[in-house]
């Protein structure tokens, strides 16, 4: 999974993807001091993968991992090379899904890029230069598309679908809420890969002092998560501050910090959770002598197209997997024991993997 981490200038965007992903990013008091986007990548959290090698005394444990890409703050006019628009807009389209930042916390001593703080008109700034980017991609898909569409039928409606998808967004709508059942139309949407056609979580980045409430008591934070559910969008509330000193700690360290804090689980936690939630994604396991590890699928995916994610040879050639809940499998202590309970499941090609699965493919080749 990657996910792009984008924002005006001085909202705390590199504070946060340095928190995230201690690469150490420079971070200023001042726009674009991230001049090349930052790449992180970061282990997913999750406790069953060392209980699972506890278990079995595994000699590695492999977690489930994304990449985060901290992207230079944009400003009005990014989308026509303002600041330093173009080339960090491309960085977007490469991402699953955009982690917008936005600054919901009072500080005369960070300038704002617009003078004041205004989370609705910050995210309606970045949501314009991505819209105009966005047009510019039609327009030129466009200009290649009319000239065959004339003796083309399906590039004629292809046409129909363009111009459409232009008036949408010149109305100032984002790609993701136009709405179609047509198959062809949903292909050709998956193609343009348009930056406003991407999912987007919210990081109402706050004080220290509204963290413990869940910003509850922040009217900008409340002003975000109107904003968010208009669009369908996730909201977590972070101090990016605070982040960055958490991930200084060692781990039992950083249970500590948090529960002085008043708090049950980092950003980076409540930021993963978000984006597994709004990309649909679920983790099933393995585990071994050799290694325990985690797999990230979507929701919905069956067993042999989960094999796949190990290696090709396993989807090929799929004969059945051995499927048991890792609770019950911690419960039971062994395999074998799981299996004398009856908790082992042979599945075959339609079963549909659950989060949490330990699962054992057996294959043919």
């Amino acid at each position: 999974m990657k996910l792009g981490i984008v924002g005006l200038p001085n909202v705390g965007k590199s504070t946060l993807f340095n928190s995230l992903t201690k690469a150490g990013a420079e971070s200023a008091n001042y726009p674009f001091c991230t001049i090349d986007p930052n790449v992180g990548v970061v282990m997913v959290p999750d406790e069953r993968l060392k209980l699972l090698a506890d278990l079995y005394h595994s000699a590695k444990v492999t977690p489930a991992v994304i990449e985060f890409v901290d992207i230079a703050g944009l400003v009005k006019g990014a989308s026509k090379g303002e600041g330093l628009g173009n080339q960090f807009l491309a960085n977007i389209r490469e991402v699953d899904a955009v982690v917008h930042v936005v600054r919901c916390f009072e500080d005369p001593n960070v300038i704002h890029v617009d003078g004041s703080v205004d989370p609705v008109r910050d995210i309606e700034t970045i949501n314009l230069e991505l819209i105009f980017s966005d047009i510019e991609i039609l327009e030129r898909r466009i200009a290649k598309t009319v000239r065959g569409a004339r003796n083309d039928k399906t590039l004629a409606k292809e046409l129909e679908l363009l111009n459409r998808l232009k008036e949408h967004l010149e109305e100032g709508n984002l790609a993701i809420t136009y709405q179609t059942d047509d198959e062809d139309e949903q292909k050709w949407l998956a193609e343009y890969n348009l930056l406003t056609s991407k999912p987007v979580i919210f990081a109402a980045n706050v004080s220290e002092d509204d963290l413990a409430d869940d910003g509850a008591s922040n009217p900008y934070v409340q002003e975000v998560r109107a904003h968010a559910k208009e669009q369908h969008s996730e909201v977590f509330v972070i101090c990016a501050q605070i982040e960055q000193e958490i991930a200084e700690l060692e781990d039992d360290e950083k249970k500590m910090f948090l529960e002085d804090l008043g708090l049950s689980e980092s950003g980076l936690e409540k930021l993963i959770k978000a984006s597994y939630r709004l990309l649909g994604l679920i983790s099933y396991l393995t585990a071994g002598e050799t290694e325990t590890r985690a797999w990230t699928i979507k929701v919905g995916t069956k067993a042999p197209q989960a094999a796949g994610k190990i290696h090709s040879d396993f989807e090929r050639g799929f004969i059945r997997a051995e499927v048991v809940n890792y609770k019950d499998l911690l419960d039971c202590g062994s395999l074998s024991a799981a299996k004398e309970k009856g908790l082992v499941g042979l599945e075959g090609k339609d079963y549909v993997v659950k989060d949490g699965d330990v699962i054992l493919f057996r294959f043919n080749v």
